[in-house]
C-alpha cells in the first residue's frame, strides 16, 4: 500500500471514529425542557389526546403509603378500563401490539388485555434531570458503540438518541434509584398450568453511576444476591457491569457453600440460561436486556405508539396464587396503557453465537419499562418478555419491578422478581465497595 493510500485510510478511520463519538449539537440539546422533557421524551401528548402531555409525573405518595415499607400503593385506584382486547377484536389493535402479544391471542383464545387511561407517572430527581441535560452534549459512545466515556455521569446518557447502540445504553444505565434491598421469588408455570417456585433470594443492588461519592465510577451497576431455597441455600452471587466493557467485561463470582470457596463465574452473561427462570430466560434477558452489546447489531427503527404494561401497582401487590394462572398471568391483575415507545431491532451479527437470531425492543419514552420480542434461529417468534412498570414516587424514580416471559413454543412462562409477599422493594443504603467483593462473599458464606 502506498504512503498516500495509508494516509487516506488513516484519515477515513479517524473520521469514522469521530462520527461515532459525536454528541448532539447545542441546538438539539435546547429541545430538552422545551419540546422534549429533560429526559428526552416528547412533552406534548398525541393528536387525539389518548396519550397526555407530560406534566412532571407522580411525586406525592397516595393514601396508605408507609415510608420505608417497600410497598407502593396504587395512585390510580379510581381508573377503569377504557376497553378490553380479546381474540375477537385483536385485529383492530394489531398495529399497537408487539408480535409476541399478538401470538398470545392466537395461542390462547381466552387471553385478554384491559387497557386503562394513559398515566405518564414517571418522575426523576432534579440532579438526574440536570445531569441528563449535560449528558446530551458531553456523553459519547466509543469502541464502535460498545462503551461509554467516563464523562457520562449521573443521568440518561443519550436523551436525544441517534442510533440503536445509544438507545440500548440508555436502557442499561437508566435511572431506577440509587440502591435497593429486597427479597424476591421467581416462579415457573409449565404447560399443564402448574406453578413452581424456582428461586427465593435476597438482593442488594447499587448504581455507582448515579452516586457522587462512589469510589468506583467506572462501574455503573453491581448486585449481590444470597440464595434462600433449600437446594441452594448459602449460595452467593455477585457481578459488576462497567461503562467500558471492552476494557473490563462483566466481572462475576459465585460462592458455593459445599465447596466453601468463591469461583469466577464467566457464564453469568449472554445466552446462558438462568436457573431461577427454569431456563426460560437468559442472563442477557435480565430486565429485558443486560450485558454487552457486541453480539447484535442494534438498529433504531423509530418511535411508535404501543400498548404496554404500565403502572402495575396492583400486580406488584398481589399474591402469587392470585397471579399465576394456567397459560398466562391473571388478566385481572395486569394494567395496559397506550404509550410512545422507541423501537430498536437487534439482529445477530454474522459469526456470532446466540440462541436468539433477533430481538425487537420497545422502550417506553419516559423510561418506565418496556417489552421485547425474541426470535429463534429460524426467525420464528419464540418468547415475549414484559417489564412491569411501577414508578417509585417515593424517590422519585422510574422502576421496572417484576418481569414475565412467555415461551410461545413450549407453552410455559416465568414470573420473575416478585416482592409482594417478601416485604417489597425497599430503598437500601450505600455499601462500601468491599461488600461486593469475593472476600466479602466468602466471609458471609455458610460454613
Amino acid at each position: 500500500m502506498s504512503n498516500m493510500r495509508k494516509i487516506a485510510v488513516a484519515v477515513a478511520i479517524g473520521s469514522a471514529h469521530l462520527v461515532s463519538l459525536a454528541a448532539v449539537s447545542d441546538e438539539e440539546a435546547k429541545q430538552l425542557g422545551t419540546t422534549l422533557t429533560p429526559f428526552g421524551a416528547e412533552k406534548a401528548g398525541n393528536k387525539d389526546g389518548s396519550i397526555p402531555e407530560y406534566t412532571g409525573g407522580v411525586t406525592t405518595p397516595p393514601p396508605g403509603y408507609a415510608k420505608g415499607s417497600g410497598l407502593l400503593p396504587d395512585p390510580f385506584t379510581q381508573d377503569k378500563p377504557l376497553f378490553t382486547i380479546t381474540a375477537k377484536n385483536v385485529d383492530q389493535y394489531a398495529d399497537k401490539l408487539s408480535e409476541a402479544t399478538r401470538a398470545l391471542f392466537k395461542k390462547y383464545p381466552d387471553y385478554r388485555m384491559d387497557v386503562y387511561p394513559t398515566r405518564r407517572s414517571v418522575a426523576f430527581p432534579k440532579t438526574v434531570l440536570d445531569n441528563t441535560v449535560k449528558n446530551a452534549t458531553r456523553c459519547k459512545a466509543i469502541e464502535n458503540g460498545l462503551a461509554l466515556i467516563p464523562e457520562c455521569r449521573g443521568g440518561i446518557p443519550f436523551p436525544v438518541p441517534k442510533n440503536g447502540d445509544e438507545m440500548m445504553w440508555d436502557h442499561l444505565v437508566r435511572f431506577q434509584g440509587y440502591y435497593y434491598d429486597f427479597r424476591a421469588k421467581t416462579y415457573l408455570v409449565d404447560s399443564s398450568g402448574r406453578a413452581t417456585m424456582t428461586d427465593d433470594f435476597t438482593a442488594q443492588q447499587e448504581w455507582p453511576y448515579y452516586l457522587d461519592n462512589t469510589s468506583t465510577p467506572e462501574i455503573f451497576y453491581r448486585v449481590r444476591s444470597d440464595k434462600l431455597m433449600t437446594r441452594s441455600v448459602g449460595v452467593i452471587n455477585t457481578y459488576y457491569d462497567y461503562l467500558n466493557p471492552v476494557a473490563t467485561g462483566r466481572r462475576a463470582w459465585t460462592y458455593s457453600p459445599g465447596q466453601r470457596r468463591v469461583r469466577v463465574a464467566p457464564d453469568f452473561a449472554y445466552d446462558t440460561p438462568t436457573d431461577s427462570s427454569g431456563g426460560v430466560e437468559t442472563f442477557d434477558d435480565s430486565t429485558l436486556f443486560s450485558g454487552k452489546l457486541d453480539r447484535f447489531d442494534f438498529k433504531l427503527v423509530g418511535k411508535k405508539e404501543m400498548i404496554m404494561p404500565y403502572n402495575n401497582y396492583q400486580l406488584q401487590l398481589a399474591k402469587a396464587d392470585e397471579l399465576l394462572k394456567p397459560n398466562f398471568i391473571n388478566p385481572d391483575k395486569v394494567r395496559w396503557e397506550l404509550h410512545r415507545a422507541w423501537v430498536v431491532e437487534g439482529t445477530l451479527k454474522p459469526g456470532k453465537r446466540h440462541i436468539y437470531s433477533k430481538r425487537v425492543f420497545y422502550w417506553d419514552e419516559d423510561w418506565a419499562g418496556g417489552m421485547v420480542d425474541l426470535y429463534d434461529a429460524s426467525g420464528k417468534i419464540w418468547r415475549g418478555k414484559y417489564g412491569m412498570s411501577t414508578p417509585a414516587y417515593d424517590i422519585p424514580a422510574p422502576q421496572l419491578g417484576s418481569t414475565f416471559t412467555y415461551d410461545l413454543i413450549n407453552g410455559l412462562y416465568a414470573f420473575l422478581t416478585h416482592t409482594a409477599e417478601t416485604g417489597g422493594r425497599t430503598v437500601g443504603k450505600q455499601r462500601p465497595s468491599s461488600y461486593f467483593t469475593p472476600d466479602a462473599m466468602a466471609g458471609a458464606g455458610i460454613r
